[in-house]
């Protein structure tokens, strides 16, 4: 289980387990602290509540369901209500009680194993909470990759947060009024998600091409529009590696945000509906941030000057559905833009 630890990266893990049955604690210590991790035990679930809030380095917990003082079906309730990182939950139950991992799992438990816990089992269970661990510390390290390129490329004024809010709007939007597209609420969720992640590839540019003030050669250009690929190209390394799925997304995200509807943009010259549509509704959003936000080499445009040139664009460089969809919310699109001017 050592490769499996090393995956947390530095992080501490501990495993709580829970079972006023002493003989049944005392096994499933045993076989828990084989595999090499920190255990803690507890007997019933106020005292396993007690030691969840006060041990932030416990990220399993196994527990026992019928218990005294606190049920398990309580325990699991309350950890979900009060975590503040995500914990894998294993519930141990007895043949004769099938029908309480079906409460359990509703009330948050991840998993269930049944009584008596056998070595090859529990490691198996183990493995799999690990490997959601895994995938949720990938996540946190992308994130914070995104606000690395951020900072580097001087892009102040809480783009990455705005973006996140313009993307989501029109995911939203386009739920409810534009059916031919076939969304589900996942997408809507994940593409504010991701949208972070959109110039990632940024960090691979040159500091003098990246914050250079005036106007870019033309052999400039073409050097930084390679942030496209690399950041598009990384991401999809990750999600080769992982099967995130919300990975994929980032990655076309990164890859074509570029693109244009008329098939001009780059870096694959993509057309119309061959452009992702999470890249199409990318490229209204980072438009009307980039366009109404001061850079190093321009002054902020006014909201109306922005609606205009994005009208004009409809058919040209954007998608005319999307379009349309910020025409429909453009109040709070005005909103969220106030809100974040008066905080900058």
């Amino acid at each position: 289980m050592a490769g499996d630890m090393t995956i947390l990266s530095s992080q501490k893990l501990s495993v709580l387990i829970v079972d006023d049955d002493s003989a049944q604690l005392m096994l499933v210590r045993m076989l828990v602290e084989q595999q090499g991790y920190d255990v803690l035990t507890a007997s019933n679930g106020e005292e396993a509540l007690e030691l969840f809030r006060v041990n932030t380095d416990i990220r399993l917990v196994v527990t026992d369901l019928d218990m005294p003082h606190m049920d398990g079906f309580e325990l699991i309730r309350r950890i979900r209500q009060e975590q503040t990182r995500y914990t894998y939950i294993i519930v141990l139950t007895s043949h004769e009680a099938q029908h309480s991992v079906v409460a359990a799992l509703n009330d948050g438990a991840d998993d269930f194993l049944t009584k008596p816990a056998f070595n090859e089992e529990l490691q198996l269970r183990i493995k799999s909470g690990i490997r959601l661990l895994r995938l949720e510390s990938q996540d946190e390290l992308i994130l914070s990759m995104a606000k690395l390129s951020e900072y580097r490329s001087e892009e102040t004024g809480y783009h990455l947060e705005k973006v996140q809010h313009y993307t989501s709007l029109l995911a939203h939007d386009l739920f409810d009024n534009c059916k031919k597209f076939n969304l589900t609420s996942s997408f809507v969720e994940e593409i504010a998600q991701v949208t972070p992640l959109h110039d990632i590839g940024k960090v691979a540019i040159a500091d003098n091409i990246l914050h250079k003030p005036g106007k870019l050669t033309e052999e400039e250009f073409s050097i930084m529009k390679e942030h496209a690929v690399i950041g598009g190209n990384m991401l999809l390394d990750i999600f080769a590696k992982t099967g995130s799925h919300y990975l994929k997304t980032a990655s076309d995200i990164a890859m074509y945000h570029h693109e244009k509807f008329n098939g001009t943009g780059y870096p694959k010259g993509l057309k119309g509906e061959g452009i992702p549509l999470s890249a199409r509704i990318m490229a209204l959003a980072d438009i009307y941030d980039a366009m109404t936000s001061e850079r190093c080499y321009k002054e902020a445009f006014s909201h109306e000057k922005v609606k205009n040139i994005i009208i004009q664009e409809r058919g040209q460089h954007l998608d005319p559905d999307i379009v349309d969809s910020f025409l429909r919310q453009e109040n709070v699109w005005l909103a969220i833009r106030a809100r974040y001017q008066r905080i900058e």
